[in-house]
């Protein structure tokens, strides 16, 4: 059985890239994760993936946690500036000019707590719907 912060781990892993570019896999025969990037030399994924032997982790955007995740945020924190968070997005380098915008309005640690607990919520989810148990058991830092 699978911790919890593994998955997390896979998961930003999957997710530190633009979609597609960075894969992981939990095989639950052996209880590891198996990583590959586009952006490095790391292949550890087998060429044939068993279905019965390997989930796939997810990315950010499988779980609708990417800009969905954002105009959730905002629709409950900032309705009246939804149009100016639109026009963020249109540009390359939107999320590091979305977070300068709530740092702005001293509500930058509000959208972590809630980014980190939608992440949460969706991975269990996403746990439950696979099949896939996890222990809940933290590491010690």
């Amino acid at each position: 059985m699978p911790k919890f912060i593994d998955i997390e781990m896979a998961f930003d892993f999957v997710s530190g890239a633009p979609y597609g570019e960075n894969r992981a896999v939990y095989d639950k025969v052996s209880g590891e994760f198996l990583y590959e990037s586009a952006m490095t030399d790391e292949d550890e994924i087998p060429d044939f993936i068993d279905p019965d032997q390997y989930i796939g982790i997810p990315h950010k955007n499988d779980l609708d946690l990417g800009r969905a995740l954002v105009f959730q945020f905002i629709e409950q924190t900032l309705p009246d500036e939804e149009e100016t968070v639109y026009r963020i997005f249109k540009r390359p380098g939107a999320y590091g000019r979305f977070k300068d915008f709530l740092d702005r309005r001293e509500l930058l640690q509000q959208w972590y707590d809630f980014e980190a607990s939608a992440q949460r919520k969706a991975i269990e989810r996403w746990c439950e719907a696979n099949g896939l148990e996890i222990s809940s058991e933290r590491e010690e830092v």
